[in-house]
């Protein structure tokens, strides 16, 4: 009976729709009518014996008895005939067994595995999905957290990092594609569905037919570290010290009167990166920087030679915006972020043979390093610097692989590491991209083995061309853009996960600055008694640990170019920040060893469960562990800041025509669309998988929110209004003297974050308009 009604059904719509189903109807009916009517205006012979168009249906004849009688016994046969075949096919079905197992029966009517057969495929979603919750329920948040830890213990880690001598792996040669054919290797053993991410990429090399050259006096050195992205050129000019080269170091010799127009700074390394201290001589009105490790912040032998960039950015220089598939593609263009002088690194010894003849006024204390008695400003003798860097065009492979969710496998935490290092690279590359291995391995056998269902998935990623500053990952990011901003729901960085032993710091998104508490928390300190959080002292958690994230960081272009909240993370030596050996050859097995008292393995134990309680964290509760309110004060002292300074320009009548209720009515708006998402948090049953979604929708847009929509991606890639880089971000407005540029960009990041507010509401008819 269901088949012959659903035959009748599909002739009545077969009747229905026509072949242009666009077609309104009463245009349909009307050609027909006009066919019918040219057919029978003179056209009959034509149209053939029946006196009417073939194109058009024929007029309807009256039925006879006989006819109708003959439809209605037809009917009636094939109702009986319908009616016979169900009772048969019900009562045999009922009679069906199956047998499953020796000794027992069970009994499967048709009524039962019909509906079955039919909703196999649609419900396979939720049957998997229902699968997974109830698996989870089993694990609680205390087992998965055992089980990570047992996965990642000291023991485990001995094993994979004894390796006394590691190649150096430049970015694209045959080393650093070897690491990372092994990596793609083991996440294919692993089932992680591996792929690789191909770039062609501007790298600045050195040439060896014609090498970098400082001539001072009768001295000249050929030092055979360098900066990457420097200006080629030469140049001379009279060479000045000025210390680590921060604004304050230099405003320190423009009182003394000396002199920075087309001088030669040289700068010791610390304190603040290659690129900055580059760019800030650079603005002075320097034409070259020589930069030498001081003995006073570096402890090794003064011939040691020193690498990195002075690009002020991250990515390729050369496909600012965009990425490096294939430089065919694009126009020729170039990152504002590359230096405009020279720039290159000498040894400490060539240093000392320069500071001892350079003359000038006495030098401040604080200027003063450790490898002489007497240490002078200069400004008297003249330098000379010669940079022939080439760029080389350059393949470079980022490797892949993925552990997905079981409920929402679109959603993603990201994992990554830099691979390549231009010497060993131990801390630097290597012990991040073992993290990164060892966690893929114990969350799949998390999985495969202990039933561990995570909601959502993770992206383990090994980046090349790390060194020249964030180009793997940035070339990512740049590829996919509009693919991650939605989906990608923090990155978490691997590099320099431990450069020491005895302290902790981070740098993240505000976003994250709870889930780093409470997963400090989870993990035993590897150098004292109880957990991480508690060696740090709990009172002063916050001062101690966290620390703004700086353009250097690898995971700055996430969070300030792509709007993702990120984390970096280091176990430290107290006295040393930063690791002494990063950016030379003795990045070694046994340097790192002694870095961290001979504890590698307990070290990187607890960096890996550090990692993964955060991002196993994100991946497993139904509601996201990003805290919205933390970027309120953030927010407050921005805005607190440019609120006192446009009051003082429209007091003094330099600013006129603006108000600065506009700004504090956005932030305003800000604040309250945080506490209704934390309201609606409180009173909405979170296990309800759509509504879990809309909250969590709603707390992503909020680093995404503080993306300046005004600004190019070419011009000014890091467009976080808060924590990026530019004229359009709140503290540069704060600094501004041009009262147009002040009055513009005002008004831009006030509806920046009224917007960024605006989408965390949710819904269009609960936005506040207030302002």
């Amino acid at each position: 009976m269901e088949r012959l009604r659903s035959m009748v059904s599909n002739l009545r719509i077969s009747e229905r729709y026509s072949r242009f189903p666009l077609q309104p109807e009463e245009e349909a009916n009307h050609v027909e009518v006009k066919l019918t009517d040219e057919a029978t205006d003179g056209n009959t012979e034509d149209a053939g014996q029946s006196g009417y168009s073939p194109c058009a249906r024929p007029p309807a004849q009256p039925l006879s008895w006989r006819t109708i009688c003959l439809w209605t016994a037809g009917t009636m046969v094939l109702f009986f005939i319908g009616f016979g075949f169900g009772s048969i096919n019900h009562h045999n079905s009922q009679q069906k067994a199956v047998n499953c197992t020796s000794g027992e029966k069970k009994i499967l009517t048709a009524a039962t595995a019909a509906p079955v057969a039919e909703t196999d495929e649609t419900d396979e979603a939720a049957e998997v999905e229902k699968a997974a919750e109830v698996v989870q329920a089993q694990l609680t948040w205390k087992d998965i957290t055992r089980l990570l830890k047992e996965k990642l213990s000291a023991e485990a880690f001995n094993r994979v990092l004894r390796n006394g001598s590691l190649p150096s792996r430049p970015a694209g040669s045959s080393e650093d594609n070897k690491m990372g054919n092994d990596i793609f290797k083991q996440f294919k053993d692993l089932g992680m569905q591996p792929w690789t991410d191909r770039h062609y990429v501007q790298l600045q090399k050195q040439d060896s037919k014609n090498p970098n050259r400082v001539m001072f006096g009768s001295d000249t050195f050929q030092p055979t570290g360098y900066l990457a992205y420097s200006r080629q050129g030469k140049v001379e000019g009279k060479v000045v010290y000025g210390n680590y080269g921060r604004p304050e170091d230099l405003d320190v010799l423009l009182k003394k009167n000396i002199s920075l127009a087309g001088c030669v700074l040289l700068l010791r390394a610390g304190r603040t990166s290659f690129a900055q201290k580059v760019a800030n001589a650079a603005e002075k009105g320097a034409s070259a920087v020589l930069i030498y490790p001081d003995s006073a912040d570096h402890r090794y032998d003064s011939d040691i030679e020193l690498y990195g960039h002075v690009h002020l950015g991250s990515g390729d220089p050369y496909t600012p915006g965009f990425p490096s598939f294939n430089h065919t593609q694009f126009p020729p263009a170039q990152s504002s972020g590359l230096p405009t002088i020279l720039a290159q690194t000498i040894t400490a010894m060539n240093a000392s043979a320069i500071l001892e003849k350079i003359g000038g006024p006495e030098a401040e204390n604080d200027f003063k390093g450790k490898m002489l008695g007497s240490y002078k400003l200069g400004g008297v003798m003249n330098i000379t610097v010669e940079v022939n860097n080439v760029l080389v065009n350059t393949e470079i492979h980022n490797v892949f692989g993925v552990i997905k969710g079981f409920i929402d496998p679109d959603r993603y935490v990201v994992l990554g590491a830099q691979r390549d290092a231009w010497g060993q690279g131990y801390a630097r590359a290597y012990v991040g991209t073992t993290i990164l291995t060892e966690l893929a391995k114990a969350v799949h056998e998390m999985v495969e083995k202990d039933g561990f269902r995570p909601r959502r998935s993770l992206i383990f990623a090994s980046w090349s061309a790390g060194e020249y500053g964030s180009v793997g990952a940035t070339e990512w990011l740049e590829g996919y853009m509009s693919s991650l901003d939605k989906k990608a729901l923090t990155y978490i960085n691997l590099d320099g996960a431990v450069m020491g032993r005895g302290g902790f710091i981070a740098s993240a998104s505000p976003l994250l600055y709870s889930l780093i508490e409470n997963a400090t928390k989870q993990v035993d300190s590897p150098y004292g008694s109880g957990s991480v959080y508690n060696a740090m002292g709990a009172t002063t958690w916050e001062e101690k640990v966290l620390r703004p994230m700086e353009m250097n960081d690898p995971a700055y272009p996430f969070l300030a170019f792509s709007g993702i909240p990120s984390i970096s993370f280091h176990f430290i030596n107290p006295r040393f920040e930063a690791y002494p050996y990063y950016g030379t050859d003795l990045d070694t097995w046994d340097h790192f060893s002694a870095e961290t008292n001979h504890h590698n393995s307990e070290m990187v134990a607890a960096a890996g469960q550090l990692a993964g309680q955060m991002a196993l964290r994100l991946v497993h509760d139904h509601l996201l562990k990003m805290d919205v309110t933390r970027y309120g004060r953030i927010l407050t002292a921005a805005v607190g800041s440019l609120y006192s300074r446009i009051r003082r320009l429209t007091q003094s009548g330099e600013l006129k025509g603006v108000t600065h209720t506009w700004l504090t009515s956005a932030r305003g708006s800000f604040m309250r669309a945080a506490s209704s998402i934390n309201n609606d948090i409180l009173n909405t049953d979170l296990t309800d998988k759509e509504a879990g979604r809309i909250i969590n929708d709603r707390i992503m847009m909020v680093e995404q929110g503080f993306l300046s929509p005004y600004v190019s991606p070419k011009e000014t890639p890091f467009r976080h209004v808060l924590l990026g880089r530019g004229a359009h971000t709140l503290a540069a407005i704060s600094k501004c003297t041009n009262m147009t540029e002040l009055r513009t960009q005002l008004a831009l990041a006030t509806w920046t974050l009224q917007g960024c507010a605006n989408s965390m509401v949710g819904d269009i008819w609960d936005i506040d308009n207030n302002i």
